[in-house]
């Protein structure tokens, strides 16, 4: 097993379709309504999470460390009722409650395997020699410069290793939020989900 296969392995259990993937688990059987809920004002819904966390990766793994556009464009922010383009760093509570309200979450679905799609498809094509190497200031430019995020994530990221970007926005940064998505289900009264 390479890099590559771990990765997608590991992918495959945190996003997956199946039902033991960590995805179906926290997002699965979930209304409309119930992703919108946000069961206290110190809670965001678990639409934002899935929103957030998505972002993310369709950020950081096109534009950022592929040089390939976004999923999200006109289209889909059209068709997802959003107007941001950003990932959600510092959102306040009335920010996260507008965009809560207003996207769409079928759409929101659609959106997240899009975007999932499209990292497979990113990490399968990968050599061994594309893992190497660190995320360098210019393309850490193309997110800034596409709204993904500011200045401060520009500079924290830089530097960093590639592959470890790769594995903390793949498969941590939504592992984390799908155990913020649980705390969300449990206080809305919709069971874990795990």
């Amino acid at each position: 097993m390479d890099a590559r296969d771990l990765f997608l392995m590991q992918y495959a259990a945190v996003h997956g379709d199946s039902p033991a993937s960590a995805a179906t688990r926290t997002f699965g059987g979930l209304t409309d309504d119930q992703m919108k809920v946000r069961p206290r004002p110190d809670l965001n819904s678990i639409a934002w999470v899935l929103w957030h966390f998505t972002r993310a990766e369709d950020i950081m793994f096109n534009p950022v460390l592929n040089n390939r556009a976004q999923v999200l464009d006109d289209a889909w922010m059209k068709k997802l009722n959003v107007s941001r383009k950003d990932f959600g760093i510092g959102m306040k509570t009335d920010e996260v409650t507008a965009l809560t309200n207003d996207v769409n979450v079928g759409a929101l679905r659609e959106y997240r395997a899009a975007v999932s799609a499209r990292t497979k498809e990113i990490v399968g094509a990968m050599k061994d020699a594309d893992w190497a190497g660190s995320v360098e200031p210019d393309m850490l430019q193309r997110g800034l410069a596409q709204g993904g995020f500011g200045e401060g994530l520009a500079k924290a990221f830089g530097g960093r290793p590639k592959v470890g970007i790769m594995s903390g926005i793949g498969l941590f940064h939504g592992s984390g939020h799908m155990g913020e998505a649980v705390t969300i289900r449990s206080a809305g009264g919709f069971g874990t989900g795990v």
